[in-house]
């Protein structure tokens, strides 16, 4: 696991490097973080000519910067958005972006701010069922390996909803992101790493086939104490589990 975990952070190193040195990346940097990069919002329409996009109505988004401009389309087209509150720190641990409470504020609503602004912090036992996942990713494989920026919690995100019966195999995941974040090589994928079902840039829509097995739930042995204190959701799902 080490192994892998050092080959996931030198690959995220390289794909930050070229964004930042080919000058494709934007606001606020690459470096650390999910790249924003020159051509999200062309990928986002892409993806909103999709089938699968069209049918979904309910949304969990990532809240950073280069997936602003699918939160906004999908508020403006009267879709619901969840968004998770950062490092997952409070119970209710989701946001509910409903473009119909919203009303003309959903646009704002869709940037991180609006969200905390606007929103209704949501428990995730209150999630419905998701229809479509949408994640920020740092480098990605065309079989549906992804990488994010290291910190777990979008891959704990979907452990959460699966555990709680909102996502499951149906659910589509998403991502989008610039053509020098899509790598060649295999990516290196652990149990509980979300794999991607589509991958859309500014140019094209790579449909995965599924390689990689998704989490089916919170893999409780895989989470240190410190993860385990630190969100409090987790708390009450062990306590759940054990009663």
């Amino acid at each position: 696991m080490d192994e892998a975990r050092a080959r996931k952070q030198a690959i995220r190193e390289r794909v930050w490097r070229a964004l930042e040195e080919s000058g494709e990346a934007l606001f606020p940097g690459a470096w650390g973080r999910i790249p924003n990069f020159r051509g999200a919002a062309a990928a986002a329409h892409r993806l909103r000519r999709l089938p699968f996009w069209q049918r979904a109505r309910v949304l969990k988004c990532n809240p950073d910067l280069p997936q602003l401009p699918i939160r906004r389309a999908a508020l403006q087209e009267g879709k619901t958005v969840y968004m998770a509150v950062p490092r997952l720190r409070r119970l209710e641990c989701f946001i509910e972006l409903d473009p119909e409470r919203l009303g003309p504020r959903s646009a704002r609503a869709a940037t991180i701010a609006g969200a905390f602004r606007y929103g209704r912090p949501v428990h995730p036992r209150e999630l419905p069922p998701i229809d479509l996942v949408v994640c920020g990713s740092v480098a990605v494989d065309r079989e549906g390996g992804r990488i994010g920026k290291g910190g777990g919690y979008s891959d704990l995100e979907f452990a959460i909803a699966a555990h709680l019966g909102k996502v499951g195999p149906h659910t589509a995941i998403v991502t989008t992101v610039h053509p020098l974040q899509v790598m060649d090589e295999a990516l290196p994928m652990l149990a509980h790493d979300i794999p991607l079902d589509y991958i859309v840039t500014p140019e094209e829509v790579i449909v995965c086939p599924r390689r990689y097995e998704r989490p089916s739930g919170v893999y409780w042995e895989l989470l240190d104490a410190d993860r385990l204190k630190s969100v409090p959701v987790l708390a009450w799902l062990r306590g759940q589990r054990e009663a």
